[in-house]
């Protein structure tokens, strides 16, 4: 129960894009599995500038991005030889341009992780022989993954729509990191990283990294069990506005707030788990104004939010981790992580504090995993000492990076 040198770093990145472009991008109103047709002439995206995406990004603070390379849809955002339903086939660039490309490249320029989802199924799936389909479905994510378009960090698979056919998982698993080998794979398979359960951001105070199940559907509520507990770290997905994964010219009044956004943040990395924001282009090819000034001032909260903690010593205690603040400063918040290299071992804590006039501790807070990044938050107080009491574990911890804060 281990996690491996990609799923620490996974969680490392703490915050991601992710952006569904395609031809469904110039359909308004179509949903996932409705039938109707999308012509190939309408997608073309005269301003594509998947730089400004990605700048946007990177100003914002987030280290990854994932691209939509093929929805439920089937439309490919590269030039495939296996489909016949792709940009190449479109006018944008007289069949010439290449969405992964611009993508990718851009990534490597700011120094972004690259994420491609994948959709295994699509609209006519249902009508191919198995091996057939399969055969079709390796062609593609090799295309992807072959070193044409350099180093893939993340595969965010999704699962909607592949119930009744059963893939050839180990063939698919073995193409798949046999072209990279240290690439994460989202949620079904062979997974380094978990889906949190939820489209709502939301990991929860009771998220951990060790999982006896893949949760797959939030709509029947369905999960796949797996056959051992393993480390899976979580990933919270959800919509800048409320209503849309692609672009909708009529939902901009839903995008969220900075508030709102902060208080997702609080509740995904906040939570040991990662965030993942979804933006979709608009007919252009650029991000909307108002969705990408949002996530850029996003960024710049959570960096001033955080940037001056609360000077103090930190000394290590046999059942947790002090703080001894300078002074007796007003504090409403703390941050901690555990040292998951060797597995998740903490199952419970309590938060305490003492003053100069508080001499037995009061407990500000108790709660249950620590995991990658715990952010509390309790009513303000003025502290000399505050205390993480580890309360239960199943094995040797270190917690770490213990720093206090008082937020406005």
């Amino acid at each position: 129960m281990k996690p491996s040198k990609q799923q620490l770093d996974f969680l490392s990145w703490e915050m991601g894009a992710f952006f569904h472009f395609g031809i469904r991008t110039f359909y308004e109103g179509h949903r996932d599995w409705d039938g109707k047709i999308m012509p190939l002439e309408g997608f073309n995206p005269t301003q594509l500038d998947c730089e400004q995406w990605i700048k946007t990004v990177y100003d914002a603070g987030l280290k990854y991005a994932i691209l939509v390379c093929k929805h439920h849809d089937g439309f490919a955002n590269w030039p495939s030889k296996y489909s016949d339903y792709h940009v190449g086939l479109t006018p944008w660039k007289g069949g010439n341009g290449d969405v992964v490309r611009e993508f990718v490249d851009a990534c490597h320029k700011y120094g972004i992780k690259v994420g491609l989802y994948y959709s295994p199924a699509e609209a006519n799936f249902k009508d191919r022989e198995a091996k057939e389909y399969d055969d079709y479905f390796i062609n593609q994510i090799s295309e992807l993954l072959d070193g044409t378009y350099g180093k893939v960090d993340y595969l965010w698979f999704d699962g909607n729509g592949s119930a009744g056919h059963e893939f050839d998982k180990p063939r698919i698993i073995k193409a798949i990191r046999g072209h990279q080998p240290e690439i994460l794979i989202f949620n079904m398979w062979d997974p380094d990283v978990r889906w949190v359960g939820n489209e709502g951001g939301m990991a929860g105070v009771l998220n951990r990294n060790l999982s006896t199940q893949i949760e797959f559907d939030d709509r029947d509520l369905s999960s796949i069990p797996m056959d051992e507990i393993s480390f899976l770290p979580s990933e919270c997905d959800f919509m800048m506005r409320n209503h849309n994964w692609f672009y909708s010219e009529y939902d901009v009044h839903t995008a969220k707030s900075v508030e709102e956004l902060i208080g997702l943040y609080y509740l995904s990395v906040g939570c040991g788990s990662n965030f993942l924001i979804n933006i979709g282009p608009d007919r252009r090819g650029l991000l909307p104004g108002v969705d990408a000034k949002r996530l850029v001032d996003f960024g710049n909260a959570i960096r001033e939010r955080f940037a001056n903690p609360i000077p103090g010593t930190v000394a290590v205690r046999e059942d947790g981790l002090n703080i001894t603040l300078d002074g007796s400063p007003f504090v409403n918040t703390l941050i901690f992580e555990e040292d998951l290299t060797n597995g998740e071992m903490i199952e419970e804590f309590a938060v305490y504090m003492t003053s100069y006039i508080i001499y037995r501790p009061v407990c500000l807070y108790t709660g249950k995993t620590v995991g990658n990044k715990r952010i509390i938050t309790f009513p303000t107080v003025r502290a000399r000492d505050l205390h993480v009491k580890v309360l239960n574990s199943r094995g040797e911890y270190i917690l770490k990076n213990l720093q206090a804060f008082y937020i406005k």
